[in-house]
C-alpha cells in the first residue's frame, strides 16, 4: 500500500470514528445537559458526563487527524489549501476540546449546587446559564463554521482534480454549503442552535461523510489521474 493509499484509508477511518464518537456523546449528554433541571441531572449522572466528555475528546482528536491525514495528499496540488484544511480542522478540534472543558466545569458546578441546597440555587443557575450560553455559541457556531471552511477546501480541491468521483465531492460541496449557512444563522441568533432547521441542513453532509469515508477506505484517492491537471 503506497503512502497516499494509506493516508486516505486512515482519513476514512477517522471520519467514521469522529462521527460515531460524536453521535454517542450527543445521545448520552444531550438528554442530561438539555434538561430543565440540568444541574441536578449532571450531578446525578457523573459517570455518563465523564464518558460523554471522553468521547468528545476522541472526536476532537479524530477531526484534527483528518486534516493532518489529508495534508500530504493535498499539498501535491495546493500547499495553501492543504495548510488551510489542517488549520481549520485543528481550530474545530480545539473548539470541541473547549466544549468538553465546559462540560466538566458544569459537572463541578452541579456538585456544588447540590451541596449548597436551595438557598443558593439562583446563584449556581446563573453561572450554569452563562457557561451553557457560551458553549452553545462555540459549538453550534464557531466549531461548525471552522469545520465547514476546512471541509470546503478539501472538497473543492478533490472536485477540481477528480481525486474522488465528482458526484461525491460535489455532494460534499453542496452539503457543507448548507451547513455553513445554518451555522452563520445560529451565530447571528436568527435560528436556534441544533433546532429543526440546522438539523435538516446538516443531514446531507452527515450522510455524505460516511459515503466519503467508505470510499477513501475502499478505493483511496486517484492521485495519478489528477497529476497531469496539477502540472
Amino acid at each position: 500500500m503506497n503512502t497516499d493509499r494509506m493516508n486516505a484509508a486512515i482519513v476514512g477511518v477517522l471520519f467514521i470514528v469522529a462521527t460515531v464518537a460524536g453521535t454517542i456523546a450527543a445521545s448520552i449528554g444531550n438528554p442530561i445537559l438539555d434538561a430543565p433541571d440540568y444541574l441536578a441531572k449532571i450531578s446525578a449522572n457523573e459517570g455518563a458526563i465523564i464518558i460523554e466528555t471522553f468521547l468528545v475528546f476522541l472526536m476532537a482528536i479524530s477531526c484534527a487527524g483528518i486534516g493532518l491525514g489529508l495534508y500530504p495528499i493535498m499539498r501535491k496540488f495546493s500547499v495553501g489549501m492543504a495548510i488551510g484544511t489542517v488549520g481549520f480542522r485543528v481550530i474545530e478540534s480545539m473548539c470541541q476540546i473547549l466544549g468538553g472543558v465546559n462540560t466538566i466545569a458544569l459537572l463541578a458546578l452541579s456538585q456544588e449546587f447540590v451541596k449548597a441546597g436551595a438557598s443558593d440555587a439562583a446563584y449556581f443557575q446563573t453561572i450554569g446559564a452563562v457557561i451553557k450560553a457560551g458553549d452553545e455559541w462555540l459549538s453550534n457556531g464557531v466549531m461548525l463554521l471552522s469545520w465547514c471552511i476546512g471541509a470546503f477546501m478539501y472538497y473543492l480541491l478533490f472536485y477540481q482534480y477528480r481525486l474522488v468521483p465528482r458526484w461525491l465531492s460535489g455532494w460534499g460541496l453542496i452539503g457543507i454549503t448548507l451547513t455553513t449557512i445554518s451555522s452563520v444563522l445560529v451565530m447571528l441568533h436568527i435560528i436556534p442552535g441544533f433546532g429543526i432547521v440546522q438539523m435538516v441542513a446538516n443531514l446531507p453532509i452527515a450522510l455524505q461523510e460516511m459515503v466519503f469515508a467508505i470510499w477513501l477506505i475502499a478505493k483511496g484517492v486517484n492521485v495519478s489521474a489528477a497529476a497531469p491537471q496539477a502540472a
